[in-house]
Formats: C-alpha cells, sequence, structure tokens
C-alpha cells in the first residue's frame, strides 16, 4: 500500500473541534477545581495539528458556529499553519467544547459538551467542497458518525478519498456518550470499516466496534460514559481484519503499540517510559505520528515507533494540540532513548 504520490494534501482529517478547558488545579478533585487553561481540542484536529507539526502538509474539514469559540479554534489553527479554508460555519450551530480534570496518575475526567455541535453538522455538500480526491492520507474518527449529517458526509468522504487513491485511517474513536445506544456504535464501525484501510484503536474501543450482544455490555457505576465491554480480543481483531482493514493498530499505552495485519504474525512496538502528567490527547499524538511515518514510506514498525514518540512527548506536557512534538523534537527523542 503506497501513498498517493501527486496530491494537494498529504493529510485531510474530518472530525470534532472544540475549545478544551484544561485544569490548572493538577492533582485536585474535579469539584474543587479553581481555573482552567483554554486550548485546542478534538481528536480529528489534535491529529491535524500534531501531523502539521510534524511537516506533513495538512487541511482539516471540521465546523464551528458563529460565535467566539469558533473563532478561537480557527485562530490556533490558522498559526499552525494548517489549512482551514474548507472549514464552514454553521450559523444555527455551536463550537464545542470539552473540560478536563488532571488526577495524576490515573484519574483524567471529562466532560463533553456537544449539544448542538457544529462539527456534527458536516454535510456532503461540506465533503464535496474539500479535495478528498487529491489528498495521500485521510484520517476520521468514531465520533463523525453517532449522528446526520454527519455520518453520511463521512461515509461519502471515505468514498471521495478512495476515489483518489487516498489512504483511509479510521480513529475508532469511541466515546459512549456521544452514543444514543452503543451498540449503534459497532452497527457503524463495522459499515465503515469495509472501506478502511488502517484502524487504529484501543483494546476497549476494539471490543466495542464489534459489540453485538448486549449481554457484552456491562455499565460501571449506572454510568452510561463508562461502560465494559466483555469480549473475546483476538476474535475481535481478526473480525475486524476481515471486514477490510489491511492493518489494524492496537494502541496499548505505555506498553506501545501492537500491529496486526492479515496473514502475518502481529509486532509489538516498545513504549517509552516517562513520567505522566496528563494522558489525554496521548492516542491522537500517537496517530500524528503514525501517519507521518507511513507517508514518509516507512515499515510499520518505525512508523509506530514515531507514534509512541509523539504519545510520550504529549504525556508529560499539560494539554494535548498545544503541546505536540515537533518533527526534529521527536526525532531527537528517539535517538536519544536507542533509535527506533
Amino acid at each position: 500500500m503506497a501513498p498517493n504520490s501527486s496530491a494537494q494534501f498529504d493529510l485531510i482529517t474530518m472530525g470534532r473541534s472544540s475549545i478544551d478547558l484544561y485544569s490548572n488545579d493538577v492533582g485536585s478533585s474535579f469539584v474543587e477545581i479553581t481555573n482552567f487553561a483554554a486550548y485546542v481540542g478534538g481528536s480529528p484536529t489534535n491529529i491535524a495539528v500534531g501531523a502539521q507539526r510534524l511537516n506533513v502538509k495538512t487541511a482539516l474539514l471540521t465546523a464551528v458556529g458563529n460565535d467566539p469559540v469558533g473563532d478561537f479554534i480557527l485562530h490556533f489553527l490558522n498559526k499552525e499553519g494548517i489549512e482551514t479554508q474548507y472549514i464552514p460555519h454553521k450559523p444555527n450551530a455551536r463550537s464545542s467544547a470539552v473540560v478536563l480534570g488532571i488526577e495524576p496518575p490515573d484519574k483524567f475526567p471529562l466532560v463533553f459538551y456537544r449539544d448542538n455541535a457544529a462539527d456534527i453538522q458536516l454535510t456532503i455538500d461540506d465533503v464535496i467542497a474539500t479535495p478528498f480526491e487529491h489528498c495521500r492520507a485521510f484520517e476520521f474518527a468514531g465520533t463523525n458518525l453517532s449522528k446526520e449529517p454527519s455520518r453520511s458526509a463521512t461515509f461519502f468522504a471515505v468514498e471521495q478519498a478512495k476515489k483518489g487513491n487516498a489512504t483511509v485511517f479510521f480513529d475508532i474513536d469511541f466515546r459512549a456518550d456521544q452514543w444514543q445506544d452503543v451498540r449503534a456504535f459497532g452497527v457503524n464501525a463495522r459499515a465503515i470499516l469495509r472501506n478502511v484501510d488502517v484502524a487504529l484503536g484501543t483494546e476497549e474501543e476494539i471490543l466495542a466496534a464489534m459489540l453485538t450482544d448486549p449481554t457484552q455490555l456491562k455499565i460501571k457505576h449506572s454510568q452510561i460514559s463508562a461502560p465494559e465491554i466483555i469480549g473475546d480480543l483476538n476474535e475481535s481483531i481478526q473480525n475486524i481484519l476481515s471486514l477490510g482493514p489491511s492493518t489494524l493498530v492496537v494502541k496499548r499505552g505505555a506498553k506501545g503499540a501492537t500491529i496486526f495485519q492479515k496473514g502475518q504474525p502481529s509486532v509489538n512496538v516498545p513504549g517509552f517510559l516517562v513520567e505522566v502528567y496528563n494522558i489525554l490527547g496521548a492516542g491522537d499524538a500517537f496517530a500524528s505520528g503514525l501517519i507521518y511515518g507511513y507517508l514518509k514510506g516507512w515499515d510499520w514498525y518505525k512508523s509506530a515507533r514515531m507514534g509512541n514518540a509523539c504519545g510520550a512527548i504529549v504525556v508529560t506536557r499539560h494539554g494535548c494540540a498545544n503541546f505536540t512534538a515537533y518533527e526534529e523534537e521527536a526525532l531527537k527523542f528517539i535517538e536519544e532513548r536507542g533509535g527506533f
């Protein structure tokens, strides 16, 4: 699988964007937070920023409202050099927000404010206005599929990208509280996987994508936003590969990543030992590095190693998109820790 060499953009990402309010009271419980720092977030937006900082020519298709939050998001993206001309304003919707707590080592609560979110109003017309047939790689997130019209627009964007021979990356991005029924997530994920080249996800996300039996779903503490999914991980991995993707990347946090490909042995790619400050956004930084390596023509081991480095760097910092690594910084990080 070789990326399209003659294209207007190296990468186009599509999906949610937000203002992210990160707690400045690190270690305090959520109810005791007194002030926040304002950054830009949203998985495909984070990936776009991370890739652009790695010198990947990137465009983003999201949407914002006619509000100061949308202005805040666009101002940051323009400063980063990301192509924003395809981002529409949705006058009857609002730019979304996320509020995040930081309680190391293992508590990072977050609350989405996405009622009437502008980015979920992306339409097929917005896709037509974006040069998906002229990019080397296209990345989108599972949350895109949670509501219409974004769901149909994303399916159409995948079709357009495939017409231009782009490599399609699907970040499974399971956010249970964004779905009316979490089982519907699996229905949509399985449908779109048939046109995906590379899928990325955590173990929980992979199980969620294959969820069909309601008895496999248990709710932790009666909160639908934190489901526990019971299933056979290896079976789910093979089922995903049977649907369409040639490659599945399992993100394992501090343990690194594992690459699965049809008919080949799995490949474990070790991570980097760092002191964790905030894990939020680590998977997005990983995806940026992985896609960077792929577009460089690297093998999956080396590409995932770059992804692990980008993820390791961002977890030592306060936020995500605003703190992702630059190319020289990430390469130096790897070199100082034994190389690829």
